[in-house]
């Protein structure tokens, strides 16, 4: 098969003279003769501290794909700092797909080796690779290692969390409190807990995106070096057996993916970019796929925030491989992999090296761990929630409702002595969801009120159509769909109400329902977004709810590779 990018090279016209000339700069000669030309698709940038490194794995793919015979071109695509974007990171994700999948698109490459970290990077990439469908493979940047802070392991975020309550409790300094900023992040890579990043780091590897064993190698191992190298041979493989996204990214594939969230007590965020790449990918998969599949997994791994243990004590324990080995009989083991071999091939090799860390099937942390989804009146099209992180005695829980309309009213009334709150209160916020922040913030593990705190509360349950982050825990009860701002019912609760939530009958409803409840007024709409120009205007306009995966609704499915128009 003639490589596509001899479309552009080949030839004695113009405008092959044109696109040979251009690109020299040093190439030699045959690089134009037919050799695959592989763009690296890299979210490297110093405002994305956790992908900042990727420059130095981008180098080891370059050299794995000329030591393979083809030309290595690294193209930089939007990064997406979780720690740093305003509003949210979420807001840009589907910016960041579109732009990625238009230059794939748009550029003379045969293949691509997609390179990310923080936690909307790999979706990201993700959904563009399925929609341009060329052979494509993700090599994940990898957690930091472990801080230390007076003795102690430090969790990114789920110990900024932890921490910060303590300190509103009353019961930690501010001066100790900022001692530990300067401990926690010890080396390059994402957050070193089971967060978003390492979750969606796991899932590339569950889907098949990645070669065998990636997911988890510290960023600064060299072994992640080492497996960039051979990713960047592996493309060259890849693109000669016209092995593409489209025939990787299987049902079975994603089903894998829900196994391995539930067992690894995954994000809560990996649900909805899940459901995005899948409907880049064509695949049908729904919200009642993550409970039919993932809801009776258990939960295996002792990772923050679930558990004890940080990424580098998964790595060292045996990695994902470990625990797929572990649940092989709930996978799909002949589900497709960017190698060509099934990902059920190996797996029985693959063995746990500290049982602390990663359990036994026979012991497990929990023995139905999955994220739940819950249906009822206050959620008619889904919502979910993560029993793993969650208190067991509020997974069962009526409670009177006190309601925040946005994230600035919940900031001004939660310290206020005064709030009207108390242990069996239900903190319910609303206006964001996609349309209504917008970008549907990762604010759903609400602080606690203050005189709560002080009186020893640390869990509550609560509710919104926002998310939360991957290194949060709480019962929290997220992405609530619609979302008010779509004329979800949550935009008709008021203070007062009965709330009643029930994870084992996978129910939430609010009293008063039915009629009552739809005939009220709904909240006034002044606190959700209302942009005039832009991307926020059109990704309100446009973007989907949660449970379709909050993508844009005209870029769901795959429009291929294919350029319609040449210039020249």
């Amino acid at each position: 098969m003639t490589p596509r990018s001899q479309h552009w090279y080949a030839g004695t016209d113009r405008n092959a003279f044109i696109h040979r000339a251009w690109m020299r700069r040093g190439l030699p000669s045959d690089a134009f003769d037919g050799r695959p030309h592989i763009a690296i698709a890299n979210t490297a940038s110093d405002l994305s501290p956790c992908n900042s490194h990727l420059g130095e794995v981008a180098a080891s793919v370059k050299a794995g794909v000329w030591e393979a015979g083809g030309v290595p071109l690294e193209l930089p695509v939007p990064s997406l700092g979780e720690t740093q974007l305003r509003p949210t990171a979420m807001l840009f994700r589907n910016l960041a797909a579109m732009a990625a999948e238009e230059m794939i698109r748009a550029n003379p490459v045969d293949g691509v080796v997609l390179l990310g970290g923080c936690d909307k990077t790999i979706p990201a990439l993700l959904m563009a690779a399925a929609s341009v469908d060329l052979p494509a493979i993700v090599v994940p940047g990898g957690p930091m290692l472990t801080g230390h802070f007076r003795g102690a392991p430090l969790g990114c975020g789920t110990d900024v969390w932890r921490l910060s309550e303590e300190v509103r409790a009353g019961t930690l300094s501010q001066e100790r409190f900022l001692e530990a900023e300067s401990s926690m992040i010890r080396s390059r890579g994402h957050c070193n807990t089971m967060g978003t990043a390492s979750t969606m780091a796991c899932m590339a590897e569950a889907l098949g995106m990645t070669l065998p064993g990636v997911a988890g190698i510290p960023a600064p191992d060299s072994r992640l070096l080492e497996r960039a190298h051979q990713a960047g041979r592996t493309i060259i493989e890849m693109v000669a057996s016209d092995r593409r996204p489209g025939t990787v990214l299987t049902r079975g594939s994603f089903l894998n993916a829900i196994v391995a969230l539930a067992a690894i007590g995954g994000s809560t965020n990996a649900v909805v970019h899940l459901l995005a790449i899948a409907g880049r990918a064509g695949v049908p998969l729904t919200l009642d796929d993550f409970d039919q599949t993932g809801a009776k997994v258990p939960l295996l791994v002792d990772l923050q925030p679930a558990g004890a243990h940080l990424m580098e004590d998964f790595h060292r324990a045996g990695g994902l491989r470990a625990v797929l080995n572990e649940v092989a009989d709930l996978l799909d083991g002949s589900a497709p992999t960017v190698t060509g071999r099934p990902i059920g091939e190996g797996l029985a090799d693959a063995e746990i090296q500290d049982d602390t860390v990663i359990r036994r099937r026979t012991a497990p942390l929990q023995e139905e761990a999955g994220i739940a989804v819950l249906r009822g009146n206050l959620c008619p099209d889904g919502a979910v929630i993560k029993p793993a992180a969650a208190s067991p005695s509020l997974l069962r829980h009526r409670g009177r409702a006190v309601v925040f309309d946005s994230i600035e009213d919940l900031r001004a009334a939660l310290d206020d002595p005064d709030l009207d709150v108390d242990e069996d209160s239900v903190l319910v916020l609303r206006g964001c969801g996609p349309k209504g922040y917008p970008g549907m913030p990762e604010v759903g593990n609400m602080p606690l009120p203050a005189k709560l705190l002080a009186r020893g509360v640390r869990d509550m349950v609560r509710i919104s159509d926002a998310r939360m982050s991957g290194t949060a825990y709480g019962t929290v009860v997220l992405h609530t769909a619609p979302e008010s701002a779509a004329g979800g019912p949550l935009a008709r609760v008021r203070t007062g109400d009965m709330i009643v939530l029930d994870v084992a009958a996978r129910r939430l409803d609010v009293e008063p329902a039915g009629d009552e409840l739809a005939a009220r007024e709904p909240a006034p709409s002044s606190a959700h977004a209302a942009p005039v120009r832009g991307w926020e205007r059109l990704y309100v306009d446009h973007v989907l709810q949660a449970d379709q995966g909050a993508d844009l609704d005209f870029l769901t499915g795959s429009s291929g590779s294919e350029v319609r128009r040449e210039s020249h």
